[in-house]
């Protein structure tokens, strides 16, 4: 189980300091581990890591193209009240987010909402009822898994 985590996100981002301003007005704090190409904030559990876009895809061998508006992923930031919700999203559009979906309450029976960063990433805030978060805001589900 040990492997079966994240530990460590990567962005390709347009600019780099532009994109950690509005990761830290987010709560993330920035570390001094990065250099000019690369920033890592830390955030809980997992570490955010900002490189610029050219450079992210030229290190996994890839040609850089133009970014569809929806690349087929979302990161998520699961929260302990609908108000939570409302107030981390509130925080992202002031910080510089698009507002994509209005948090609201959703067919499956939560609570979420959609930002994209400067970057467009999209990222989904959401209170589940049905995942509580423990003592740390983490979901365990090894109580459900097969």
């Amino acid at each position: 189980m040990k492997d079966a985590r994240v530990t460590l996100v990567t962005l390709g981002t347009a600019d780099l300091e532009r994109s950690s301003r509005f990761y830290q007005a987010l709560g993330w704090r920035r570390t001094q581990a990065g250099n000019e190409s690369v920033v890592f904030l830390q955030g809980e559990g997992v570490v955010l890591s900002l490189v610029g876009l050219q450079d992210l895809a030229a290190d996994a061998g890839l040609r850089s193209e133009p970014l569809p508006a929806f690349r087929g992923l979302s990161l998520a930031l699961n929260l302990a009240s609908e108000a939570d919700v409302d107030r981390v999203f509130a925080l992202a559009i002031e910080a510089g987010a698009a507002s994509v979906k209005p948090p609201q309450k959703v067919f499956w029976g939560g609570y979420s909402g959609y930002f994209a960063d400067p970057d467009g990433h999209l990222w989904e805030l959401a209170h589940n009822p049905f995942f509580p978060l423990d003592s740390r805001g983490h979901i365990d589900l090894t109580e459900t898994t097969a």
